[in-house]
């Protein structure tokens, strides 16, 4: 049986990124494992962020009618991890021990939250271990 694992925001915004082929071939293969596996998990902070960056950054931004079907068929899914102040207080102590962004602190505590083994980003050091989590680019 395979890990439980979070999936970071920018798997999301390459899923959707013409100019890296390369790069939306394997966020969308790792999409498709998480939901077919139901090993992969999200928090509200991926959907706000990626949202922000569909709506604004995407070369034709998206529809709000392309996100609520992307909301209801892919993110919603995957929505494992909600807001709360026990989220925030872990995060100011992720924070704290590992001297890392406030947003990063946020996603490795949700990661905790729901209990994953593994954590998919290109923003945090592959290979490292953050509250017993692994970090892995995917990318490359």
């Amino acid at each position: 049986m395979s890990a439980r694992f979070f999936l970071d925001t920018n798997v999301f915004v390459y899923a959707f990124d013409t100019n890296a082929p390369s790069k939306a071939k394997k966020a969308g293969d790792l999409i498709r494992r998480a939901a077919d596996t139901g090993e992969g998990i999200v928090s509200y902070q991926v959907v706000q962020e990626f949202f922000s960056v569909a709506f604004r950054r995407f070369a034709q931004p998206m529809t709000v009618a392309e996100a609520e079907q992307y909301l209801t068929t892919v993110l919603r899914p995957l929505l494992a991890v909600h807001s709360s102040p026990a989220i925030y207080f872990e995060a100011l102590r992720i924070r704290e021990r590992h001297r890392i962004s406030w947003y990063d602190s946020l996603i490795v505590a949700a990661a905790m939250e729901g209990r994953c083994e593994k954590l998919y980003s290109e923003d945090l050091q592959p290979g490292r271990k953050l509250e017993g989590i692994e970090i892995e680019n995917p990318f490359v």
